[in-house]
């Protein structure tokens, strides 16, 4: 979820947030690197199942319950590792009925287990919690809670968490590359509002005057993706037949824009047709889709997609790529679904690698275009983006201290990527790419070492250069050329070394490859003095000298 240059966007990537998304934290503390380091405390022990138990006073912003770790023990050990930010108070740990000792480190807790923890067993523990976790300041960039109101006086609230951590609100194995294999969340709210987490519902439970609506995950997923949503909602559904059979595609909405949810929420099974056609299908059939209505912008929670984009298309009315194709569909309803294949089901292990979330999903906005209004659309709109392209830091970030890379993973990224599709010179075999990419990496975590490699060996074309020159170096390739009579002189200036990238350019309209590199190099033309025009698909720059 995020950012622009020029509008609101990339105002909130200008500002530092702290320990939220795209924050200039250069910096590192203790709390970083355990946040970020998979721990002795941490390695040691598998994650298999989540059951969250909570009871949500709104009145109080308040949460207290438990939470349910299963987990299987793969090496010896018996300290392990659990993640809840202040100011929520952790009150007590269990195993066994055992109560446990609690060392805590700050927002790490380290626990000694009492009973033996053999190798291949299946283990549980129950932790207890209670408090006013951190308020969302600027929910998603900034996130935690939301505890708002909508326009009848009725709570509205709302978790986001990305970058921040699950921790923020819920105690957990607060780190990327372990995700849980499913998950039970059990919400108790006020009986006249309704809480909407991942995956399906279970059942309802009337409690007094509360409710518990209980949901189960069936998929694996990241703990930033876990959500809850709170308010005065109605539910409308449709059922899309899908490339595995019917997905059930549910909508909960404040009850005031039914009536505009249900005309302007057109675009998700949109979304699924062109995204089914690109990427192969849903993940999560067994889990559904959900589009949820919050009082934030959005943000790509698993199954259950949070939306807040004002009924409008655009990125709240606006168009980032100032081509008008960016009016054509809603800004978060594409973005975040897009988000399913991306951050959902191919997820970074570490958060510096998020480009695998961010480029391929803002390239994903690009291909919804292509799907419904051509090549050329789709070509313009993923260019015009450039123009909030920053090239103010590498788009991989430091390892290891939960910081991820600049902000520039979303449309240097989707470009990046469109210069790609251009190197492999076939429409389908790209998409056959695409759609193998999250079949090879279905439901799993990924380094950047792995899908650059897979990109590689897929498109038969050694990557290493492009991608270190795109991901991990903040000069924009330029093409120096000099045209004297019939002999055209070119070169790339700004490259990596072994830069070598081919471009397809036009002279006097006719088009053909070259392949420049640091040296300069000679051509001789047929005709005296043509034009040269480089192919705009390209992500480098061009100076005639």
């Amino acid at each position: 979820m995020k950012k622009l240059l020029c509008f609101i966007l990339f105002i909130s990537i200008n500002i530092s947030f702290g320990q939220g998304l795209m924050s200039d934290k250069t910096l590192f503390t203790h709390q970083d690197t355990l946040r970020g380091t998979i721990t002795p405390e941490r390695k040691w022990w598998d994650l298999t199942y989540y059951k969250l138990d909570i009871k949500v006073n709104p009145e109080d912003k308040f949460i207290s319950g438990k939470n349910t770790i299963q987990y299987t023990v793969l090496e010896s050990n018996s300290v392990l590792q659990i993640d809840l930010q202040e100011p929520l108070k952790m009150l007590y740990v269990l195993q066994n009925n055992d109560t446990l000792d609690i060392k805590p480190d700050g927002n790490a807790h380290f626990i000694t287990l009492k009973a033996p923890q053999d190798i291949g067993s299946i283990q549980t523990i129950d932790v207890y919690y209670e408090g006013h976790p951190r308020e969302a300041k600027r929910a998603p960039w900034d996130g935690g809670v939301s505890w708002k109101k909508d326009k009848n006086g009725n709570h509205f609230i709302a978790t986001s968490c990305q970058g921040l951590g699950a921790s923020v609100w819920w105690p957990c194995k607060d780190h990327m590359y372990d995700e849980v294999d499913s998950m039970q969340i059990s919400v108790n709210v006020p009986s006249k509002l309704m809480n909407v987490s991942n995956g399906r519902l279970r059942k309802v439970e009337q409690i007094e005057d509360t409710k518990t609506y209980t949901w189960f995950v069936g998929s694996p997923i990241n703990n930033y993706g876990v959500n809850m949503n709170i308010g005065d909602y109605v539910h409308f559904s449709e059922v899309y037949d899908g490339m595995a059979g019917n997905l059930d595609m549910d909508y909960y909405v404040l009850r005031d824009n039914l009536e505009k949810a249900k005309e302007h929420f057109k675009d998700a099974p949109k979304m699924m047709k062109a995204f089914e056609h690109w990427f192969g299908q849903y993940p999560f059939y067994k889990d559904g889709y959900k589009l949820v209505e919050v009082p934030y912008l959005g943000m790509e929670h698993q199954s259950s997609v949070t939306y807040g984009n004002q009924y409008k298309t655009g990125y709240l009315g606006r168009d980032l790529s100032g081509t008008g194709w960016g009016l054509k569909f809603d800004f978060i309803i594409i973005h975040e679904s897009g988000h399913e294949w991306f951050a959902n089901n191919i997820t970074n292990k570490d958060i510096a690698d998020m480009w695998i979330h961010e480029s391929f999903t803002a390239y994903s906005e690009n291909l919804f275009l292509d799907y419904y209004y051509g090549k050329e659309a789709a070509a313009d709109y993923v260019i015009g983006t450039r123009s909030n392209i920053l090239n103010d830091k590498p788009i991989i970030g430091p390892y290891n201290v939960n910081k991820e890379g600049s902000s520039d993973m979303y449309y240097k990224g989707a470009n990046m990527l469109h210069t790609l599709r251009q190197l492999i010179e076939d429409d389908e075999k790209w998409r056959q790419i695409l759609r193998k990419m999250n079949v090879q990496f279905y439901h799993q975590t990924v380094t950047t070492q792995q899908i650059e490699s897979f990109l590689s060996k897929e498109s038969g074309i050694n990557l290493s250069e492009f991608f270190n020159q795109y991901l991990r170096d903040i000069r924009i390739p330029k093409l120096e050329y000099s045209i004297k009579g019939k002999l055209l002189k070119y070169r790339y200036v700004n490259i990596i070394e072994n830069f070598d990238m081919p471009i397809q350019i036009e002279l006097n309209g006719e088009s053909q490859w070259i392949k420049p590199n640091a040296n300069w190099q000679t051509l001789e033309l047929d005709v005296k003095d043509p034009k040269l025009v480089v192919d705009r698909d390209f992500y480098i720059e061009s100076e005639k000298l």
